[in-house]
């Protein structure tokens, strides 16, 4: 075999969690000091804060509407630039958004979080940032969040999804 027929596959991304980098130990630092960043901004913009998730629900302010919002839009010119400019994962490799269908189980699901999120004042992005603040008692949201998903992973197969 000559080099010349080998042929060269690009690796395309599909999903950033579904491949093994194999990074260990001090390479995931990294995601540590990122993840505190975050935190922190999460903090100062009291998006944390169960008060302004009370006032979300309760209509009474836009502070965190306009974080929801901002963050929408973001997201979206973020993702139009990917697919125009065929940006690449920081590894090299193509990034491929699939088209996502709508189900009926998406509505229930949102209904369900929702509920959660205004009995709790908290969705699961502050969760960690709510216990390091000291608020402790929000590990009880935590457990629970991540029961509902083993819930949810165990009878999928069984729901309207």
């Amino acid at each position: 075999m000559k080099v010349k027929d080998i042929k060269i596959q690009e690796t395309v991304c599909d999903a950033p969690n579904s491949q093994e980098t194999g990074e260990r130990g001090l390479a995931l630092v990294k995601y540590l000091i990122l993840g505190i960043i975050f935190g922190i901004a999460f903090v100062k913009a009291e998006i944390i804060s169960w008060f302004r998730i009370q006032e979300m629900f309760r209509l009474d302010s836009f502070h965190m509407y306009g974080v929801i919002g901002s963050a929408i839009i973001t997201g979206i010119i973020s993702i139009q630039m990917i697919r125009r400019l065929k940006i690449k994962s920081m590894t090299g490799e193509g990034i491929k958004i699939p088209k996502k269908e709508f189900r009926k189980g998406q509505i229930i699901g949102g209904f369900i979080f929702g509920l959660g999120w205004a009995i709790t004042g908290a969705c699961p992005g502050p969760l960690f940032a709510q216990i390091g603040s000291g608020f402790t008692v929000v590990i009880i949201t935590l457990l629970s969040a991540i029961a509902g998903t083993w819930v949810y992973g165990k009878f999928s197969d069984k729901l309207p999804n």
